[in-house]
């Protein structure tokens, strides 16, 4: 199974759509909310390539990107390949 992690913040609404669109495709996910957590936040931009908005999305070791990015692989047929293997919990 695929380990999927998303990285939020309070009331992101590309957050939630992210979630939203993960949860309608059955796959289980990590959420780390970096709301109030400077030191996560600093983790991010390392783990992202410089990259400090949310959300952002880690299917195993891809990095997917943020919310746009998750909905254009929705649009293209690509996420489904993505997330194959991954069900929810």
């Amino acid at each position: 199974m695929h380990k999927v992690t998303v990285y939020t913040a309070g009331n992101c609404c590309y957050c939630h759509m992210a979630k939203d669109l993960l949860r309608r495709k059955g796959a289980a996910f990590e959420e780390v909310d970096l709301t109030g957590r400077s030191d996560l936040r600093a983790d991010l931009r390392v783990r992202a390539g410089g990259r400090h908005t949310v959300p952002q999305i880690w299917i195993d070791d891809l990095h997917v990107g943020g919310c746009d990015d998750l909905l254009d692989l929705e649009r293209s047929g690509k996420l489904d390949d993505l997330l194959s293997r991954t069900t929810s919990a």
